[in-house]
C-alpha cells in the first residue's frame, strides 16, 4: 500500500496588530534605532491586511500569502518574495527594486506605476509540504512566475528578469521594459501598447494576439518569437521608419537649415524633414532649427538638449525618450506628437512673440507625454487639450493659463492645484 502524501502545513495567519508591530520593529532597524528587528513574514498568512506605505525593504516574505492586501506605496526593495501569493493585491506605486519575486503569483495584482527595476520574476522552486519538516523543504517543485491578468501599466521593469513568466492578458501598457529578459515568456493577448522594450530579450516569447501598438523594440532580440495575430501597428524597430538618413543627406540638410536660421536667410537653405527617420543623427544638441518642418518624423532617443525649435512644425513626430532639456519650443506645433519618457526639464514651451500684440502658443493638442519630465519647464499658455499627461512630472513648472481641457492627468505630479 503506497504512502499517502503528507498534508501541506497550514500557514499561521497574522492580524493587523501583529503586522504593525513587526513593521514598526523593522522600521526601527532600518533607521538604526534601538529595539529594531528584521521583518520575517515567511510562510505567514497576511491575507487582506493593510500594508500601505510600509517600509519592508530587505524583509523576508518567502512563501507569504498577501492576497487582496492593500500595499499602495509600499517599499519592498531587495525584499525576498520568493513564491509569495500576491493575487489581487493593490501595489500601485510600490517600490520593488531588485526584489526576489521568483515563482510569485501576481494574478490580478495591480502594480500600476510600480518600480520593479532589476526585479527577478523568473520561475522558482517552491517548497512543498513535508510531515516532519513543514514547508521549508527538501522536495521542490518548479512553478513559473504567475502574472496573468496583472496590471503593470506604467511600471518600471527595466532590466528585470521575467524569463518563463506566465502573463496571459496582463497589462504592460506604457511599461518600461528596457533590457528586460523575457525569454520564453507567455504573453498571449497581453496589452503591451506603448511599452518601451528597447534591448529586451524576447527570444522564444509567445505574444500571440498581443496588443503591440506603438511598442519600442529598438535593439530587441526576437529570435523564434510568436507574434501571430498580434497588433503591430506603429511598432518602432531598428529598421528605418519612413525616409532613412541613408536616402537623403540629412546631416548636411540639418546644418544648412541651422545656418539659414542663424544668418536670417543670408546663407544655407531651409529644409523639410516630414516623415523622416532622424535617429542616425544621434545628436542635434544646441542646433538652431527655428521653423523646422518635421511632421511625422522620428527623433526617438536623440540628444536635443538646448535645441531651438521655435515655431517648428512637429505634428505627429516621435520624440519619445529624447533629451529636450532646456530646448526652446515656444510656439511649436506638436499636435498628436509622441513625447512619452522625454526629458523636458527647463524647456521653454511658452508663447512665441510674433509682434506687439501677437503671440503663438505651444500647441500640444492630443500629444502623449506619459512619464515625461517637465520639471521647471515654462508651459505658460501652452495648449494641452486632450493630451495624455499620465505620470508626467510638472514639479515647479510654470503652467499659468495653460489649457488642460480634457487632458489625462492621472498620476501627474505638480498639477494638483491646476484647475
Amino acid at each position: 500500500m503506497s504512502a499517502q502524501p503528507a498534508p501541506v502545513q497550514e500557514l499561521r495567519k497574522l492580524d493587523q496588530h501583529e503586522l504593525d508591530a513587526i513593521c514598526a520593529k523593522h522600521d526601527r532597524l532600518w533607521t538604526s534605532k534601538p529595539g529594531g528587528a528584521r521583518a520575517v513574514f515567511s510562510w505567514k498568512d497576511l491575507t487582506g491586511l493593510d500594508l500601505r506605505g510600509k517600509n519592508l525593504c530587505d524583509a523576508d516574505l518567502t512563501g507569504a500569502i498577501l492576497a487582496n492586501c492593500q500595499m499602495q506605496g509600499i517599499r519592498l526593495d531587495h525584499a525576498n518574495l520568493f513564491g509569495a501569493d500576491l493575487q489581487n493585491a493593490n501595489m500601485t506605486d510600490a517600490s520593488l527594486r531588485r526584489a526576489d519575486l521568483r515563482g510569485a503569483c501576481l494574478r490580478g495584482a495591480n502594480l500600476t506605476a510600480a518600480d520593479l527595476f532589476e526585479a527577478d520574476l523568473r520561475e522558482g522552486s517552491i517548497a512543498v509540504g513535508d510531515r516532519d519538516k513543514g514547508l521549508r523543504v527538501l522536495e521542490h517543485v518548479n512553478r513559473v512566475g504567475e502574472a496573468s491578468g496583472a496590471i503593470l501599466a506604467g511600471a518600471n521593469l527595466e532590466r528585470s528578469r521575467l524569463s518563463g513568466v506566465m502573463a496571459i492578458k496582463a497589462d504592460f501598457s506604457d511599461a518600461i521594459l528596457k533590457d528586460a529578459k523575457l525569454v520564453r515568456a507567455n504573453l498571449k493577448q497581453a496589452n503591451m501598447s506603448g511599452a518601451n522594450m528597447a534591448g529586451c530579450d524576447l527570444s522564444g516569447a509567445d505574444l500571440a494576439g498581443a496588443d503591440m501598438r506603438d511598442v519600442i523594440l529598438v535593439g530587441a532580440k526576437t529570435f523564434a518569437w510568436n507574434i501571430s495575430k498580434a497588433d503591430m501597428r506603429g511598432v518602432l524597430t531598428d529598421e528605418p521608419s519612413g525616409k532613412s538618413v541613408e536616402d537623403l543627406p540629412y546631416k548636411i540638410m540639418i546644418r544648412d537649415h541651422a545656418k539659414w536660421c542663424e544668418t536670417g536667410g543670408g546663407e544655407g537653405t531651409p529644409s523639410v524633414f516630414d516623415n523622416a527617420d532622424l535617429r542616425a543623427l544621434e545628436t542635434i544638441r544646441g542646433f538652431n532649427l527655428t521653423a523646422l518642418s518635421a511632421k511625422g518624423a522620428v527623433f526617438y532617443g536623440l540628444d536635443m538638449e538646448g535645441v531651438q525649435l521655435q515655431g517648428a512644425q512637429l505634428d505627429g513626430a516621435d520624440l519619445r525618450n529624447c533629451n529636450l532639456r532646456r530646448a526652446d519650443l515656444r510656439g511649436a506645433r506638436l499636435i498628436g506628437a509622441k513625447l512619452s519618457g522625454a526629458d523636458l526639464r527647463d524647456a521653454q514651451m511658452g508663447p512665441l512673440l510674433l509682434g506687439a500684440d501677437r503671440t503663438l502658443p505651444c500647441n500640444l493638442t492630443g500629444a502623449v507625454l506619459k512619464n515625461a519630465d517637465l520639471a521647471r519647464a515654462d508651459c505658460r499658455h501652452a495648449i494641452f487639450v486632450d493630451a495624455d499627461l499620465s505620470r508626467a512630472n510638472f514639479t515647479n513648472a510654470m503652467v499659468r493659463q495653460a489649457n488642460l481641457t480634457n487632458a489625462q492627468k492621472w498620476g501627474a505630479r505638480g498639477l494638483e492645484d491646476v484647475i
